[in-house]
């Protein structure tokens, strides 16, 4: 079930320019096999998305040595995007060879304690140094993961922003699958919750960084007048109990609501011109409504409905293959959109879209795009083979 890329060698791309490899989770000699298909001698970076299947301490642990002297860091999923598409119970590992990208990861191991502008001198620090090393290159961005029961993707995106400049960020949030339990960064050996990392890279590669969803607002609005901002909890929506006025509005039994219902029928706030998604993650048990992001009292919510996912992602990929298809694109889906997409039987044809378009990466718990942290959208990077190539 590995594959060095040999998609896009097929497909006429330029051969191992970004690796990919892929190996079953429950498999005790997975990383061997990932190792051997990345051949990580000229690797600077290799990252893993990891399914909560697998034995992670070993995992992360054997990846050290494995894919030395890469750098290796990553994180757990609720779900990988493979060669396959849409998988469960995998690894996913992607190489970044030092011959077209150079690297630095900042990590950040206890995010309710950290130096915001200590963390931003450093990404300065990093940048400049990655300019003097590779002065002839010309593209860059930023990869984020962070911990996705943290509740702090909001204030560190935000807090990060001044210090990238114009490098566009993009991110996903680790996951613990459908158990919201414990979710954890990987970083040089060691796994850690209530942790991030922020990998930066530099290229000779033309990127592009995306965000996109398949949602359209309505006329449905609704007014938050309860809310917990802190832990992400509202208790009423048009001072009615949240989730009770929720299912009024969607004409609902308010004790059917389950996470099929918040994938189906989002609600995104307006902020900047643009709606983002504020995705529901469940109903408390006393009938409050726990968000996946940001929430607080007085924002007004809009009832959103879906367009068809095949047709959006495939005019999404479409764009991104104007000029030419890329290399690879490393992407965080959102769970919800997984979860969408099994309600309606559309797995199978959003698999085949994101395999033939060499889409790689994770289902999250959330995205992060440059200051924001959104929901309920795929994000990522496609990267293109260098000018002659």
């Amino acid at each position: 079930m590995s594959q060095a890329h040999g998609l896009a060698r097929a497909l006429g791309s330029a051969p191992d320019l970004v690796r990919s490899a892929f190996a079953d989770a429950s498999d005790p000699d997975a990383v061997d096999h990932l190792a051997r298909d990345l051949n990580p001698a000229d690797l600077g970076l290799v990252i893993l998305f990891v399914s909560p299947r697998a034995n992670l301490l070993q995992v992360i642990a054997r990846a050290k040595q494995q894919f030395a002297p890469a750098l290796v860091v990553g994180c757990t999923t609720a779900g990988e995007l493979s060669e396959q598409g849409y998988t469960d119970g995998e690894i996913v590992a992607i190489g970044l060879p030092r011959s077209n990208f150079c690297t630095r990861v900042l990590p950040i191991d206890d995010l309710d304690n950290y130096d915001g502008q200590g963390l931003i001198d450093q990404i300065i620090r990093h940048r400049n140094e990655m300019v003097r090393e590779t002065p002839d290159w010309q593209f860059e961005f930023t990869f984020m993961m962070i911990d996705g029961l943290s509740l702090k993707e909001d204030a560190l995106t935000a807090d990060l922003a001044p210090g990238l400049g114009p490098v566009p960020l993009f991110g996903g949030s680790s996951a613990d699958g459908t158990d919201f339990n414990r979710t954890y960064i990987l970083y040089d050996g060691v796994a850690r919750s209530n942790a991030a990392a922020l990998v930066q890279v530099r290229t000779n590669c033309p990127i592009r960084v995306f965000n996109t969803d398949h949602l359209l607002p309505t006329e449905q609005r609704m007014v938050v007048t309860g809310a917990d901002p802190a832990r992400r909890i509202v208790h009423e929506i048009n001072a009615e109990p949240a989730a009770r006025e929720y299912a009024r509005l969607l004409g609902k039994d308010p004790e059917q609501l389950d996470t099929f219902t918040f994938a189906a029928h989002p609600v995104v706030v307006r902020l900047g011109g643009q709606h983002h998604v504020r995705s529901i993650q469940r109903v408390a048990d006393n009938g409050d409504l726990v968000f996946f992001s940001a929430i607080d009292e007085g924002v007004v919510l809009t009832l959103a409905d879906p367009r068809d996912m095949g047709e959006h992602l495939q005019s999404e990929l479409d764009a991104l293959n104007a000029d030419g298809p890329p290399d690879i694109i490393l992407a965080c889906d959102c769970l919800l959109r997984k979860l969408e997409a099994q309600q309606k039987q559309k797995t199978g044809q959003l698999s085949r879209i994101l395999s033939e378009n060499r889409v790689v990466g994770f289902s999250t718990y959330g995205e992060q795009v440059n200051s924001m942290h959104v929901n309920q959208t795929l994000t990522g990077v496609a990267i293109y083979p260098p000018e002659g190539c």
